[in-house]
């Protein structure tokens, strides 16, 4: 059976950490969002701006050490896309 999915996943680069430095689309949509998942290069100012009832998802990758392993993170991001019941 086909599942389908009505959710919407963005994937949004928050280049060298400066939040002044994001696209108006990337802060908006952190703004809006229901749930973020994000890596350990997010700056804090960034996470700052995450709207505040979002849930967060650290998927904390750094060289040699990742909390997450890709496949979970996939995952993550295909459950979120799924509507609630």
């Amino acid at each position: 059976m086909k599942q389908n999915y009505l959710g919407k996943v963005y994937l949004v680069g928050a280049g060298p950490g400066d939040p002044g430095l994001l696209t108006v689309k990337a802060k908006g949509l952190l703004e809006v969002a229901d749930a973020v998942i994000y890596d350990a290069l997010v700056s804090p100012a960034i996470l700052a701006a995450i709207n505040p009832l979002a849930e967060r998802v650290d998927a904390g990758k750094r060289r040699g050490r990742h909390s997450k392993i890709q496949a979970e993170t996939t995952q993550l991001l295909i459950e979120r896309a799924k509507p609630v019941p």
